[in-house]
């Protein structure tokens, strides 16, 4: 192709490069130039214009850009008709866009006239959402780089579409004591949510307790109701590929495929089968409508897409991922365009370690000075777990006998305050701790001084499940389902716990706010585990 200034007597037949106006006439970029156009422009004292002159060998690009999307139609994908170079392939259904990226890239390396630009690979899409648009650059491209374009899009898909298959999907919600309703009925309905806007129906869900026969019975139940997708919702977070929900697949006849997965929120997934049909563990998160790991999985289940464990596993890039307030939503209220994806802000959440009670249950021992085999008092084990754990800062609450504990703790990075109303109980301290807390953490785990066997792996556990956002404002572990210590309470709760007053704590808040609450389940009871009597001191 000859391209640049261009004597009017050499332009008939020329492409012209820019649009010119004319007494009375426009004459458009793109234009093929003709005997009357090259006259106007005489007319109008133009010399020479700057336009593109096609040789043997070019092919004009409306139809480059025509025969590349012949090439590149597939089942359930249209097109629109080339226009200055550009052919648009859109969504004749909803479904999940697989693109090989290698192809598309082998593609866009053929020559620089010849262009594709496609959404992400397992985007979501709805009826009509543009999927890809091909661009022939110039306003010709060469035949021979064509034509094997041609030949890679025919030879294989660079694109498919699957469309969503309106399944019939089986929930069982598990529950501890005390599990207040609603956490459960916002959980039902954040699931129902993501059926439906996949197409999908979501049957009764079955409540169980959080025990593993109850959720095989119940999963057995939605079986023989016709359950061609099974989701466990469980009262708390699955540790192992043997925790007490995976167990119940296995009890119902099925197995684990995977566990976890590389995208946050997320990362405790489980994925199994019961015969054919799929079975999943989700993850805390998924009582959330926010977007998470459990999204990837669930809409390529719909679209009849395999998830095994390799696609899991290769989930990472991309993974991290920011809550996107937009999905799901119902198709007609879905964006057209992916939404930006962000790395999610590392929460900021302190350790408070409770050191002032006067400990008279143990008189007239002090049950935090009591020192282990290797001579280290109670409190500076628990303040050493603390230190090694991702909490910072730690802070350090004193009252009863507060110069011993300044003293065993001296020298270690921690901060100091001292509770004046020690004497009135744990909410004093409690809240003299909350009040000293700097004003950018956005959260703090409530440690007691009489719990040394709660470790730093644990601690971090628990730091890791913290996302107010995502509706996990409160953090609190757990053994073989009963409730135990610390507790991580988000900023949000601050206010309340400030106004509790006794010898109480603020345990009766995780009832009053169970939409907020997720627990986390340990594997052996540390957190279970005070020491504030001679005889439980003895099993130290």
């Amino acid at each position: 192709m000859i391209f640049g200034p261009t004597p009017l007597e050499e332009a008939r037949g020329a492409v012209l490069a820019h649009t010119l106006r004319l007494p009375g006439r426009v004459i458009k970029k793109g234009t093929v130039l003709d005997a009357e156009a090259i006259e106007a422009l005489r007319a109008a004292r133009h010399p020479e214009v700057i336009a593109a002159r096609l040789e043997p060998g070019d092919i004009p690009e409306n139809e480059a850009a025509d025969r590349m999307a012949e090439a590149m139609l597939r089942p359930l994908i249209a097109r629109s008709r080339a226009a200055t170079g550009r052919v648009n392939l859109t969504a004749e259904t909803a479904g999940l866009l697989r693109v090989d990226a290698a192809m598309v890239d082998r593609l866009n390396g053929l020559d620089e006239s010849l262009t594709l630009a496609t959404l992400p690979d397992h985007a979501v899409v709805a009826p009509k959402d543009m999927l890809a648009t091909l661009k022939v650059i110039p306003f010709a491209a060469p035949a021979g780089a064509l034509q094997v374009a041609e030949a890679m899009l025919r030879g294989a898909p660079a694109m498919t579409l699957h469309p969503f298959r309106p399944l019939r999907v089986g929930l069982v919600a598990s529950a501890l004591p005390g599990m207040k309703d609603k956490v459960i009925e916002s959980g039902i309905e954040a699931t129902r949510a993501r059926v439906e806007a996949l197409a999908g129906t979501l049957l009764p869900a079955e409540r169980c307790a959080h025990a593993t026969a109850a959720i095989a019975e119940a999963l057995s139940r939605l079986r023989k109701a016709g359950a061609e997708l099974l989701l466990v919702l469980g009262a708390s977070a699955v540790v192992d590929r043997r925790d007490v929900a995976p167990a119940a697949i296995i009890k119902a006849g099925g197995a684990i495929e995977h566990f976890g997965m590389p995208v946050d929120p997320g990362n405790l997934l489980c994925l199994g089968r019961i015969g054919e049909v799929p079975a999943m563990v989700l993850p805390g998160c998924a009582r959330s409508p926010k977007v998470n790991g459990f999204d990837w999985v669930l809409e390529r289940l719909f679209a009849g897409v395999p998830v095994p464990p390799r696609a899991i596993m290769r989930m990472g890039v991309g993974g991290l991922l920011k809550e996107i307030e937009t999905r799901p939503l119902p198709r007609g209220d879905a964006p057209s365009q992916p939404a930006v994806l962000a790395p999610r802000r590392p929460r900021r959440v302190a350790a408070l370690v409770l050191a002032a009670g006067r400990s008279r249950r143990m008189a007239p021992l002090n049950k935090l000075m009591v020192p282990d085999r290797t001579g280290r008092a109670m409190i500076v084990r628990v303040v050493e777990n603390a230190l090694a754990s991702r909490a910072r800062p730690v802070l350090v609450v004193t009252g009863h006998e507060r110069e011993r504990v300044e003293e065993a703790l001296a020298g270690r990075p921690v901060l100091m305050t001292h509770a004046e109303g020690y004497a009135e109980g744990l909410s004093a301290s409690l809240k003299a701790g909350i009040a000293a807390l700097p004003e950018d953490v956005e959260g703090v785990l409530v440690l007691l001084g009489d719990m040394p066997l709660v470790g730093p792996a644990m601690l971090d556990r628990l730091l890791a499940a913290f996302d107010p956002e995502e509706g996990r404002a409160i953090v609190q572990p757990t053994f073989r389902g009963k409730q135990g210590n610390p507790v991580l309470w988000g900023r949000e709760l601050f206010a309340e716990i400030l106004a509790i007053s006794g010898d109480v704590g603020a345990r009766h808040l995780t009832g009053k706010h169970g939409d907020r609450l997720v627990n986390v389940e340990m594997a052996d009871d540390g957190v279970l585990r005070d020491f504030d009597t001679q005889d439980t001191l003895k099993g130290l």
